[in-house]
């Protein structure tokens, strides 16, 4: 974690105007065509949902805007960003939250992600730190929308990530994104490099 020198920084401005907004938090939400990605995971029997965690993450991790965070109402940002994901618990229909840290390959993830919630019992083990990408799937509504809870607090700089229910169009595999960010440290630009970088991934996996 490295501290942010506002005197020498080129988003001091933005960051500052954003800073004190009364709700500094947006959200994006676009669709992603998984046909080829969805194709791979299968074939190597992977779970989709930590298969997209760790795309997701991959991508965002290349991009320094989403390394940005809040902590102590001050700046700074994190070399790497591991994750935490909800898993929903089929048996009592409660989701738990479940932290994996970042791997270099999809393998490796797939494999820690599978033997970190299978071992985890509680619903929660800690509060989330700042430095992860948060992931909360909702597979079961194609949504073209979609907001999130508020606690209010301004300084919640940790992204969050969903998707929802895939479907197919004509030959395409279409998967509803959602993008939720803090506007001090990510702009539309940003969002669209990560939805462009994130599509080639999915369209290359082998």
């Amino acid at each position: 974690m490295k501290k942010i020198d506002l005197a020498d920084w080129e988003r001091t401005v933005h960051y500052q105007i954003f800073r004190n907004y009364v709700q500094p938090q947006y959200c994006v939400t676009f669709e992603l065509d998984i046909t080829h990605f969805l194709k791979i995971i299968k074939e190597r029997n992977y779970s989709f949902t930590f298969s997209m965690v760790f795309a997701v993450s991959k991508c965002a991790n290349q991009i320094r805007e989403f390394r940005y965070r809040l902590v102590d109402g001050n700046p700074v940002i994190f070399d790497q960003i591991h994750t935490a994901f909800t898993y929903l618990n089929k048996d009592t229909g409660l989701f738990k939250v479940v932290n994996v840290e970042m791997t270099n390959t999809l393998e490796e993830y797939v494999a820690m992600a599978a033997k970190k919630e299978q071992e985890q019992k509680e619903y929660f083990t800690a509060p989330l730190e700042n430095n992860i990408f948060q992931f909360s799937a909702f597979p079961w509504v194609s949504y073209t929308h979609i907001s999130h809870t508020d606690s209010g607090n301004k300084d919640q700089s940790v992204p969050l990530f969903d998707w929802g229910k895939y479907y197919k169009k004509e030959e395409q595999i279409l998967l509803p994104f959602s993008v939720q960010v803090h506007h001090s440290f990510v702009d539309g630009v940003h969002i669209g490099r990560l939805a462009d970088g994130l599509q080639w991934y999915l369209n290359t996996l082998s």
